[in-house]
């Protein structure tokens, strides 16, 4: 906990165990995090039409639904916000601007 290069503070550590031990859960459960992630939309990407980036949103229905149920799962530190972050990160929301070329180039 004295490292300042890593997180020092004890729930964060204890719940980054905790979380890991739940996504292996997950893994078990349904074969992958991967298949439990994409079942929330059936398998089909999230594509958005934005044109600005004050349109993009920091939290959606999906990422609070997801977000409760990792939530109910046991999951600890984690909200809508970051799932969001994830969400858009893997693929599974595209947020890129209609104007961006790999707007199109995202699209499954």
């Amino acid at each position: 906990l004295n490292d300042i290069g890593i997180i020092r503070n004890r729930k964060k550590i204890e719940s980054s165990i905790n979380n890991a031990q739940r996504f292996l859960e997950i893994q078990d459960k349904y074969g992958s995090f991967c298949n439990y992630m994409w079942g929330f939309t059936d398998g089909k990407q999230v594509v958005n039409h934005l044109n600005r980036w004050s349109e993009i949103p920091a939290t959606t229905n999906l990422s609070d639904t997801i977000s409760k149920d990792l939530k109910q799962k046991g999951f600890r530190f984690l909200g809508s916000t970051i799932l969001y972050a994830h969400l858009q990160a893997t693929g599974l929301v595209n947020d890129h601007l209609v104007e961006c070329f790999r707007h199109s180039e995202c699209v499954e």
